[in-house]
């Protein structure tokens, strides 16, 4: 949740980024990315001051065993730590996107998996170290990102450089940068508040239940995270093309999202489910009992691939559109009306038992991108309208 306010921050300000270098404005670019990076820093060193000096009573307010507020509190500070560099991260992989240099984002976060696999490893299997020395390895490997993007930022020429000259907190240069973030903010951190919900309502079943529900999770990650891909760099095109003044641009590039998107969905969900056996047995081991709860949890997430890759393409969409507002009520919706209600209502009134996790997350998906769907009709209309152009 803490991590999602400056996820949300980088995601809403760089579609403002993006849509400046699409109408050639290299000034306003260099300034709404000066002033990025300082509110990234307001924000960090204000959780910083907030959080550090009460850690051990925050995790109590979270309800930490209180066997576990000594260690757990050194190992939540150096996550703070790590955090806070992670922020300044995703604005630096929010610029590279919106200039469209995702090769050199992949590149830089394959070395940063190198560095904390390797470190990590060196610290629990050689030294024998405590926890904390993985946070260790965090900070490590999340320092190394932002060494390159300071080097990268500070070249001469470099329209996205950062400059302390650069840092306006005037209206038309911070304004619609905060205006778009607010509701991606606060969409990351509800969304983040909603599966802890679930986690939390899913060991009325069993501590092995909370367990499946995240793996199936992870196992959706094979088609759901490279559809979030297409609809990150999808947005930053989007945004190009309308600062250029290409609104007909922007709606192709909607439409080839929306197929690549669900290309993907349909090809991740029949591979899945074919060798489902074999993955959930990679997950649970000798523990066929297991495997059976991943598997059957996991065969009714796996229907919402395609309704999934359709919230992505829609979410690029209004992304790339700035009508954050409007990805808020759909993302709330998932998970407060769609998800905890529904598998409220599934505790209460059936005996299901554990499947239950497993129906809520396929009809929450399921009716998001439905929702999604409709709700890109309604938008693409009016955009049609507003710009006098044709969809098709």
């Amino acid at each position: 949740m803490l991590s999602a306010l400056g996820g949300g921050l980088a995601v809403g300000a760089s579609i403002k980024i993006s849509e400046a270098y699409g109408a050639g404005d290299f000034l306003l670019v260099k300034r709404r990315v000066s002033t990025l990076f300082a509110m990234c820093g307001i924000l960090g060193v204000s959780l910083l001051v907030v959080l550090v000096p009460f850690t051990p009573q925050f995790l109590r307010f979270a309800k930490t065993p209180e066997a576990f507020i000594a260690e757990g509190s050194q190992y939540f500070i150096l996550e703070l730590f790590g955090m806070v560099i992670s922020f300044f991260n995703n604005v630096y992989i929010a610029i590279e996107r919106a200039r469209g240099n995702s090769k050199r984002i992949l590149y830089l976060n394959m070395i940063v998996i190198v560095i904390k696999l390797s470190l990590t490893a060196y610290f629990v299997y050689i030294l024998h170290s405590s926890i904390n020395m993985i946070a260790v390895a965090t900070i490590i490997s999340q320092a190394s990102l932002l060494l390159a993007a300071l080097i990268n930022l500070n070249q001469k020429g470099n329209a996205f450089g950062f400059s302390l000259s650069g840092i306006s907190m005037r209206r038309h240069v911070a304004g619609p940068m905060i205006s778009l973030s607010i509701p991606v903010i606060i969409e990351k951190v509800a969304f983040a508040f909603g599966k802890v919900i679930i986690n939390s309502m899913s060991t009325v079943y069993s501590a092995l239940t909370v367990g499946a529900l995240g793996i199936s999770n992870n196992i959706g990650g094979f088609s759901t995270s490279p559809q979030n891909g297409f609809q990150e760099g999808g947005s930053a095109i989007i945004s190009q093309s309308l600062g250029a003044g290409q609104p007909k641009r922007a709606l192709e590039a909607f439409k080839c999202v929306m197929i690549i998107c669900i290309t993907i969905g349909a090809v991740f969900m029949t591979l899945s489910l074919m060798f489902l056996e074999q993955i959930s047995g990679l997950f649970a081991g000798s523990d066929q009992e297991f495997g059976q709860m991943i598997a059957s949890i996991y065969r009714c997430e796996a229907l919402a691939a395609i309704p999934l890759g359709m919230n992505a393409a829609v979410m690029a969409l209004l992304y790339g559109f700035g009508k954050t507002r409007v990805t808020l009520f759909i993302n709330f919706s998932r998970v407060f009306i769609f998800r905890v209600p529904v598998l409220w209502f599934l505790q209460h009134f059936t005996n299901l038992g554990s499947i239950s996790v497993g129906i809520v997350m396929g009809i929450s998906n399921i009716s998001t991108g439905l929702i999604a769907l409709i709700i890109a009709v309604w938008e693409i209309r009016k955009i049609c309208r507003e710009y006098d152009i044709s969809f098709w």
